[in-house]
């Protein structure tokens, strides 16, 4: 049988957006403890993920992220505008989108599946759990789910 982590030859760029500190170091404490490598890539705003996504100014030789985590309630640019912008793209709509938030209101989930995100996830409380669900998902995207080649 083959080894799935031997289908992906390069580390998974991955783009987290998060303002929050704590969660930005509970989601890096996970992806250490995954057996997937990966690169992640952090901003804390929404202004910094689209020039980030868009390669532009100090972002100008970013990867292309395979998988963007977006949490919505982020400073300047919310991360509804950030999800709509992306899908908006033709360049960019698809990456998938897991939008990673502590919101648990039905509307953010509704809207942020009409603007199109791939899923979405309530950040759990306990640190524990947070390190479980983000190590779950990331075995499932980079493990089970086969993503779109760059320019599709």
């Amino acid at each position: 049988m083959t080894d799935p982590d031997s289908f992906r030859p390069e580390p998974a760029q991955i783009l987290l957006v998060e303002d929050n500190p704590g969660d930005v170091r509970l989601t890096k404490e996970a992806f250490k403890r995954g057996r997937i490598e990966n690169d992640l890539h952090t901003v804390s705003d929404g202004t910094e993920a689209l020039a980030f996504l868009e390669q532009r100014g100090e972002y100008a030789d970013a990867p292309r992220p395979d998988l963007v985590l977006l949490d919505l309630n982020l400073p300047r640019t919310d991360g509804e505008e950030v999800l709509e912008e992306l899908k908006g793209d033709p360049e960019l709509r698809s990456i998938p989108v897991i939008v990673l938030t502590s919101s648990r209101a039905e509307e953010d989930v509704v809207r942020s599946y009409e603007l199109h995100a791939n899923a979405y996830l309530t950040k759990p409380v306990d640190p524990d759990e947070f390190i479980e669900t983000v190590r779950a998902f990331e075995k499932f995207w980079f493990s089970v789910v086969r993503l779109p080649p760059e320019g599709n």
